[in-house]
């Protein structure tokens, strides 16, 4: 089946009446099991036209029309964002390709996320001298969260879509760990990383919550420093909310990450569980092994070639920092080491008492240790939507207006 972006266009008029296409643009999507694109009409609207490549792929969007069918206008209304619309859908050869309503705002790169965070795009119209100040995108991404995750699971359960407790979600994960360790290309010290992590029951206590299941960068649009929307819902579940942060470890500046987590505080009815981010680093670590058996399976061995490096990267980096397991920081380095036990030797020849100091419950009152959970980015998550061998898409999305007349 072609899948050029004119081909897309007539879809489009196929599938929503009163569509005339006059121009088309690129749109971010997982090249591997997706053609997309933006349509623009004769009256100046956008559609977003994603058409599958494969069974599975059809699949998903048909799983995620009824995810979408299921947000009926009321619970829509309890999000701060916007949501996809299915305006139309087309079947050739088995496949069903979808057209979406277009949605405000552009994906952001993870650098451009970090920058637009401190320095945001002012609104396109000024606002009122009375009215509330704009919140960060790192904030307005823990509010968004904290909204998703209270809803009732309910939702999801009427809908038949996948609902696991928390240990359902360590058993599923172990059993995808034993998966590619059959592959034999994943390093032996990262394999026993991560299962020591899954044996440490202590991580997976947690109250389960409805989850996007599939956020990264290339989910979320941005409008003039707006967070605009999600998209991307074929992975709607209840599961471990953990899921929904493993890609901010890929920010350069683990600040960004504690900000979301603390908006998200505030706005979820129940507070997160303290492990809650060493458990999105143990996803994002393992998301490089997904991402070869992935490409093991289909035989693609540019995708495997390409995880296999990011994994033998990452295996350097986890040794380089001593990092004892997924979000937990490793030992300071030995400079840091010397200087601190030389401090140590200063105070003790003053006169400073040298008892421990501790409160009544035995708690240090001088320590440098990090609060638990805090992230310390390696820097290797794999782009989630990027082609076969694994370059990402740049996040550049044709709803910013890069648009190219059809034929």
């Amino acid at each position: 089946m072609r899948t050029t972006p004119e081909l897309l266009a007539a879809v489009a008029a196929a599938a929503v009446p009163g569509v005339a296409p006059v121009a088309t643009g690129p749109s971010p999507d997982d090249a591997a099991d997706f053609r997309s694109c933006v349509v623009q009409d004769s009256e100046g609207r956008r559609w977003r036209v994603r058409s599958p490549l494969n069974t599975e792929a059809s699949m998903r969007l048909e799983t995620e029309h009824l995810v979408l069918q299921a947000f009926t206008p009321s619970v829509r209304s309890r999000l701060p964002f916007h949501l996809p619309t299915v305006a139309g859908s087309v079947a050739q050869d088995g496949l069903r390709t979808f057209v979406y309503s277009h949605l405000p705002g552009h994906t952001l790169s993870l650098r451009e996320f970090q920058r637009q965070n401190e320095h945001p795009e002012p609104p396109v119209h000024t606002p009122s001298p009375s009215a509330t100040p704009r919140a960060p995108l790192a904030v307005q991404l823990g509010r968004s969260l904290g909204c998703l995750h209270s809803l009732p699971r309910a939702l999801v359960m009427d809908a038949d879509l996948p609902a696991y407790s928390a240990e359902q979600c360590r058993k599923r994960m172990l059993h995808d760990l034993d998966q590619a360790a059959t592959t034999g290309l994943i390093p032996g010290d990262l394999l026993r990383r991560w299962e020591e992590a899954l044996e440490d029951t202590t991580l997976w206590q947690f109250s389960t919550r409805v989850v996007h299941g599939d956020l990264h960068e290339d989910n979320i649009t941005v409008d003039h420093g707006s967070l605009a929307s999600f998209t991307g819902w074929s992975d709607l579940h209840v599961g471990d909310p953990a899921v929904d942060f493993s890609w901010l470890v890929g920010m350069s500046d683990p600040a960004f990450a504690d900000t979301v987590l603390e908006a998200y505080s505030v706005a979820a009815v129940q507070p997160p569980d303290r492990h809650l981010l060493r458990r999105a680093h143990l996803k994002a670590e393992f998301a490089l092994a997904e991402w070869l058996v992935r490409g093991v399976d289909r035989g693609i061995t540019s995708m495997v070639d390409n995880a296999q490096r990011m994994l033998t990267t990452l295996a350097a980096d986890v040794r380089a920092s001593a990092s004892p397991s997924p979000g937990v920081a490793g030992p300071p380095p030995a400079s840091t080491a010397s200087a601190a036990a030389s401090g140590a030797d200063r105070a003790g020849d003053s006169d400073v008492d040298s008892v421990d100091r501790t409160d009544s419950d035995g708690r240090a009152l001088d320590g440098d240790s990090a609060p638990d959970g805090h992230p310390s980015d390696y820097g290797l998550s794999p782009d989630h939507h990027s082609g076969e061998g694994g370059s990402s898409t740049g996040g550049s999305s044709a709803a910013s207006g890069s648009v190219t007349p059809t034929s």
